[in-house]
């Protein structure tokens, strides 16, 4: 199960209006390090389903949600919790770093 795409128009409804935490990767095509942690992010959104919502966020093509969260590199990966932003984590990580900050918000 691939992780959905949001985008600007989107973002308030599917992220900030969640009643459940967040993960959202903000990405682009071009990034390798992205195209990495991508299959890790599909992963994610299959164990945690139910639990956590899991959406991917195309930085080239969303300009103005990556602007309001100051995306300066990516990949960055922000978990929302509330319609707050709660923590965020860049680059590319391991599988189980993602997890133990996921964990820390259930």
């Amino acid at each position: 199960m691939a992780a959905p795409a949001v985008t600007d128009a989107s973002f308030k409804d599917d992220v900030l209006d969640s009643t459940i935490p967040v993960l959202v990767d903000f990405w682009a095509p071009w990034c390798g390090p992205c195209r990495l942690v991508g299959p890790v992010v599909d992963e994610l959104a299959q164990q945690y389903e139910g639990k956590v919502k899991v959406v991917k966020l195309n930085t080239d093509d969303n300009p103005e949600v990556a602007s309001q969260y100051a995306i300066r590199s990516i990949p960055t990966l922000m978990i929302f919790k509330g319609g707050r932003h709660v923590e965020t984590v860049v680059g590319a990580v391991p599988k189980t770093t993602l997890c133990s900050t996921i964990e820390k918000h259930l």
